[in-house]
């Protein structure tokens, strides 16, 4: 018996009805199947990758850029949304400054500058910038495995993040492909999100002849946090640990990073359906349907929340799988409880 056989003999002898935890049940197979050999706890780790992007500077975004790195400090100091869900549930997380524009460095320093270039006028960052952010990404991978996390949620903090993964999306996904670009925080600002797309479409246009891979794509109009998702979700294909993605940005990286690896998907795992048009063409791209996502919330607010819930529920599962009882358990002793009653019947009618 091969180990994928074990696994399914595993799931399959739980004390439930076949296939009865849906979503939950698949994930957990994938989990071990990535891992290559069972383990009887869940040890997490979620990783929020923060950096700036200059084309907030063309006008698409109605925050101030320098909440990038207010929020990033809320992060480190446990007062986030996504800082209290994993202080909450015993959750270690880090923050991973790759780009935000200020001189002091917020939480794990692996700054390739102060924020990448502003795409509607120039590529959004040079080459040697594009490797050192795939580089940040995959060294926080490689610290994690050494501290002995066998499972990692991702997230992400930037200022205008989703016009560049709508863009790096665009670039990679086929043409025509519509509603990629949505509304971000600006919900419901019809006017801010044609401005987004208008952005989006010159710029694409601009860098074509150079975009050929999903490497590319960032380098031309994406993020120093998506560089750094990327190349995290590429190590963890290489040290054999699953993850959840979040939301958009993160699926959009997950596709970038499938692209550059088709084996990263045996790693990857949906969490929440984010209400951004995009999510998903990212997910498709990514060789993920949308009926596979399990939480279906409408949120958005980033950060990794909704891959920290998922983390909580998954933890839980896992728990259930090593230590509920089996079908072949129970039908032992509904069988001596069966035989007892019959022996119970036949002294009585003696």
């Amino acid at each position: 018996m091969n180990f994928a056989e074990e696994v399914e003999e595993r799931i399959n002898n739980m004390a439930k009805p076949p296939g009865s935890l849906g979503i939950w049940e698949k994930q957990i197979r994938k989990v071990f199947l990535a891992w290559g050999h069972f383990e009887k706890k869940l040890n997490p780790v979620h990783l929020i990758f923060a950096a700036d992007n200059g084309v907030v500077r063309s006008g698409i975004v109605q925050q101030l850029p320098e909440i990038t790195y207010m929020q990033s400090k809320h992060m480190v100091e446990g007062s986030a949304a996504v800082s209290c869900f994993c202080r909450c549930n015993d959750i270690p997380w880090q923050v991973v400054d790759v780009g935000i524009d200020h001189e002091e460095a917020v939480g794990i320093n692996y700054k390739v500058a102060r924020g990448t270039k502003d795409f509607s006028v120039e590529p959004a960052m040079t080459k040697e910038e594009l490797n050192k952010a795939l580089r940040a990404g995959q060294n926080m991978v490689y610290w994690a495995k050494k501290k002995g996390y066998n499972f990692l949620s991702f997230g992400e903090m930037g200022i205008g993040n989703t016009t560049t993964s709508a863009a790096v999306l665009t670039a990679i996904a086929p043409p025509n492909a519509a509603f990629l670009v949505g509304y971000g925080s600006a919900q419901g600002n019809y006017s801010q999100v044609l401005q987004k797309r208008e952005i989006v479409s010159k710029g694409i246009k601009r860098y074509a002849p150079q975009i050929h891979t999903a490497a590319d794509a960032i380098r031309y109009v994406g993020g120093f946090d998506l560089a750094a998702l990327c190349g995290a979700m590429l190590a963890c294909r290489e040290h054999q640990l699953p993850f959840y993605i979040d939301g958009f940005i993160t699926a959009v990286a997950l596709a970038c990073a499938v692209q550059l690896n088709p084996e990263v998907r045996n790693y990857s795992l949906p969490s929440h359906m984010s209400r951004e048009s995009g999510m998903g063409m990212a997910l498709r791209m990514a060789g993920i349907d949308e009926y596979e996502v399990p939480i279906h919330a409408e949120m958005a607010l980033g950060e990794g929340t909704g891959a920290v819930l998922a983390s909580v529920i998954l933890r839980s599962v896992l728990y259930a799988v090593t230590n509920m009882a089996t079908l072949s358990s129970i039908n032992r002793e509904a069988e001596a409880v069966a035989q007892e009653k019959s022996r119970s019947i036949i002294n009585k009618e003696k």
